[in-house]
């Protein structure tokens, strides 16, 4: 009896494991996808930018004359992002919530294939006199594979094997760690703020996964004594610390870094550029990126290498500034409340149908569901 209780309970344990690991993989599959409402927003914004020479001619002659955009008395925020809606209930959730919209301004920067949608979109849409700029990464010339070691990786044939490849190293490596999003130049921008923003000292970098519902004034006025990052930290728990991120097996790991100093979030962070520049923060990432060209120190995203990156260049914030979680757990009620930028990180984003409802008001209030394009597109 004991021996077939035994073996009812290994059959019952493989059978779980075999559906978490399905749940898994379709879980990461649905967070990867395009909603079709969304999809249909940008080739219609592209098809109107193309044919609208007026317009296109109107918004180049703004941004030229724009002088707000170097204009260092003022709050700068930067996203770097290929979703138009949720970069526009970013900018929006922070205008509505600020004390004096006029003193915002917001560089988005995209790629080449969101570029005309993005112009036509902020272009023609105004958010309470926020001033916003966009670009795409492609027209910056110091952005190849001589000088980015992500660049220069791409070009390697195992790493496009490891992450393009539904067939490597036989399923033994979680396909969220293949994910091809974690090679993506929009993640890595956020290593060269200094040099997208050359005239500019001191920015607010926000993931297009946020919502803001507090005015974020206070955050330029902290002081970050001397260091360069800005952050809320995120070690209540061990599961934040670095060894939970890092191999601490490896030698340079074990050598240069304390196991349990505390973890830290991006999404919402203060960039003091001047110390950046001073201290050459960007080559500090160049070296732990090329040093993990084999994938030895870590696995997963622009987090570890942002920990090795500011390893004792980072300033805590107060937890209320960045509320995190909303798009994979449970969070307390009263953090929420009192958040100034609450984060949807995790793989239910509120736009996809896989968010979490609970929190997809949160979200959705900043959306006017009510425009022609969104309607004509049956985003909802």
């Amino acid at each position: 009896m004991i021996m077939k209780l035994k073996a009812k309970i290994q059959a019952l344990e493989e059978q779980m494991s075999s559906v978490t690991e399905k749940s898994s993989k379709y879980g990461q599959i649905a967070a990867e996808e395009v909603p079709k409402g969304l999809y249909c927003i940008g080739i219609r914004l592209t098809t109107e930018w193309f044919r609208n020479l007026s317009l296109q001619q109107k918004i180049n002659e703004r941004m030229q004359m724009e002088a707000k955009l170097r204009d260092n008395s003022l709050n700068h925020f930067c996203v770097f992002s290929d979703n138009i809606v949720a970069t526009s209930v970013v900018i929006n959730s922070t205008s509505i919530n600020s004390k004096n919209p006029a003193q915002l301004v917001f560089h988005i920067v995209t790629d080449e294939i969101n570029y005309a949608a993005m112009r036509a979109w902020f272009g023609t849409t105004q958010f309470k006199g926020v001033t916003v700029e966009v670009q795409k990464f492609e027209d910056f010339k110091w952005l190849n594979a001589s000088y980015v070691p992500v660049l220069k990786q791409l070009q390697d044939a195992e790493t496009q094997s490891y992450y393009f490849s539904g067939h490597h190293d036989d399923d033994r490596t979680p396909i969220k760690f293949r994910n091809p999003k974690y090679l993506s130049m929009l993640n890595h921008l956020r290593f060269y703020i200094p040099e997208v923003f050359p005239a500019l000292n001191k920015v607010v970098f926000l993931d297009d996964d946020v919502v803001v519902q507090k005015d974020l004034s206070g955050l330029f006025s902290i002081d970050l004594n001397g260091n360069v990052n800005g952050a809320v930290e995120t070690c209540m728990e061990t599961f934040h610390r670095y060894h939970k991120y890092l191999n601490y097996s490896h030698p340079l790991i074990r050598e240069h870094f304390d196991p349990d100093a505390c973890g830290w979030a991006f999404g919402m962070n203060v960039f003091d550029l001047v110390e950046w520049r001073k201290r050459n923060v960007t080559s500090i990432y160049h070296y732990w990126q090329e040093k993990n060209v084999d994938r030895t120190l870590w696995k997963l995203g622009t987090l570890p290498p942002g920990l090795l990156t500011f390893y004792g260049l980072t300033e805590p914030l107060d937890p209320t500034w960045h509320v995190l979680g909303l798009g994979y757990t449970n969070v307390d009620p009263h953090l929420i409340q009192k958040g100034a930028v609450l984060h949807f990180n995790g793989n239910s984003k509120p736009w996809l149908k896989i968010g979490m409802e609970k929190y997809k008001p949160l979200w959705e209030k900043f959306v006017d569901y009510s425009h022609p394009l969104l309607q004509q597109c049956n985003f909802h």
